[in-house]
């Protein structure tokens, strides 16, 4: 039977899902390595357009010192342009400028237009090339590169050449990137968990041909799990269909028994009912004697034959059942209650039972049931007794109502148990409700007593 999933609570719906495990743990690692590329490739790719940048800036600081060249008279001056046409556009986030040894700028390219390039202390005595980052209102945030130069003719004086370019359109560069990486990663996570959540649906797809194969099993005459499974499946498979083998040998054998044992008390307990009866019908005979031995004789019968009943309710419970109309069972038991009761005006009222509620076992055992149940309420009813039978999806429910004296809730339980009457003054042993019970057990059904609307007793079974 399906256990109840408490859906409110997420962890124990976690683990009674083996579908939502997988599908949560495929779809966070797919989050976690997604998120990780995202950083790595986006640190990976700043760090290459920040190479490229500062490579760019560095070409064309060599092409400065390159033009680079003072005259006769001292006056700086390039000896070519530089090959970016965007030095000579104003505010082009591209510019040149040469300092004199004082800081002076002394050279500058058209694109600083009326601005200059301020750079913070700078120890003239470093050679190479240095990385600044500064900040103009005008041209925003620039990153320099700095370079100090002496020329042959002039060695104690000395230049220093910088070339700076704005950093907007690298900015720009890398948060483009960032949302082009961005819909690309959102994409490829909606298409690997989509992917995920096939591969975990159709790997999970022969559990469910292995929970339709159980309930065929339980539902229809089949005694063994059929169908094709995938190998890692088989194994399971085989091992169940092994133990039904091995549990449907065992049953036979005790069938085997049962019936050995009362095959051999059958022919004890006839010549003790035979000697009873003629002990009754000899005038000089102990008639008291007779009658004892009568009365234990039949009861020893009753349970013989509900041992005989047991063992094969048993063996064909594993064996499972077939389909039953409830309605040709509960009229047949409606005819012989009325011979076995004459004396009693009892009105019996069927409600009309749909020819598609079927009952999933043995008719015998059904009749068992039943037929308890209606002897009980004969019994006890003073003028009707009404059966309702029901079905929701795939739970059947018959209930047995009287008009009688019902039973206190205390009772309920207790005539139950195994022989306990709650009236003496009626005949019987006991045994019938107990017998249901035991029956609706072996159906994994339940039976419940409670008081009916007039009353009386109501029966409700559920299988």
């Amino acid at each position: 039977m399906n256990r109840p999933i408490n859906w409110g609570n997420p962890l124990v719906l976690l683990k009674s899902s083996l579908r939502l495990r997988l599908m949560l743990g495929t779809l966070l690692w797919i989050s976690i390595a997604l998120i990780a590329a995202s950083f790595v490739l986006t640190g990976y790719f700043k760090d290459y357009a920040s190479k490229q940048f500062q490579t760019s800036l560095q070409v064309h600081l060599d092409q400065l010192t390159t033009s680079f060249n003072v005259d006769a008279k001292g006056v700086p001056n390039l000896s070519q342009s530089l090959s970016d046409p965007r030095f000579n556009q104003p505010l082009s986030g591209l510019y040149w400028q040469i300092n004199a040894q004082d800081g002076v700028a002394a050279l500058r390219s058209r694109s600083l237009w009326d601005d200059i390039i301020s750079l913070p202390p700078y120890d003239l005595d470093l050679t190479g090339i240095r990385t600044l980052t500064v900040t103009d209102p005008e041209v925003q945030t620039v990153q320099l590169l700095v370079r100090t130069i002496t020329l042959e003719d002039q060695p104690n004086q000395k230049w220093i050449l910088i070339v700076a370019g704005s950093t907007k359109e690298l900015e720009h560069t890398l948060s483009d990137w960032s949302l082009r990486l961005t819909f690309f990663l959102i994409f490829l996570f909606l298409s690997l968990s989509i992917a995920a959540i096939s591969q975990v649906m159709l790997s999970l797809s022969p559990l469910r041909s292995l929970q339709k194969s159980m309930e065929n099993l339980r539902a229809s005459p089949m005694s063994r799990l059929k169908g094709t499974f995938p190998q890692e499946l088989q194994p399971l498979i085989d091992d169940f269909n092994m133990a039904l083998d091995q549990n449907e040998q065992v049953i036979s054998r005790a069938r085997t028994q049962t019936g050995d044992l009362a095959h051999a008390l059958k022919t004890p307990l006839a010549v003790l009912t035979n000697a009873a009866q003629r002990e009754s019908k000899n005038a000089a005979g102990n008639h008291e004697f007779a009658r004892l031995v009568s009365e234990q004789t039949a009861m020893m019968q009753r349970h013989i034959d509900w041992r005989l009943k047991r063992a094969r309710t048993a063996t064909t419970q594993d064996a499972l059942h077939g389909e039953i109309e409830i309605a040709p069972v509960i009229e047949q038991l409606s005819r012989v209650m009325q011979r076995i009761h004459p004396l009693r005006t009892i009105a019996l009222s069927v409600q009309c039972i749909p020819a598609d509620i079927r009952f999933y076992g043995e008719i015998q055992d059904l009749q068992e049931i039943l037929g308890n149940l209606l002897d009980n309420a004969y019994k006890w009813a003073y003028s009707k007794i009404t059966v309702q039978v029901s079905m929701t999806g795939k739970k059947l429910t018959i209930i047995i109502l009287d008009d009688g004296p019902g039973l206190l809730p205390e009772q309920c339980q207790q005539v139950i148990e195994r022989g306990v009457r709650t009236d003496e003054k009626m005949p019987g042993s006991g045994l019938g409700l107990s017998i249901v019970q035991e029956l609706v057990s072996l159906y994994q059904g339940s039976m419940e007593l409670t008081q009916s609307a007039d009353s009386g007793l109501c029966v409700t079974l559920k299988f």
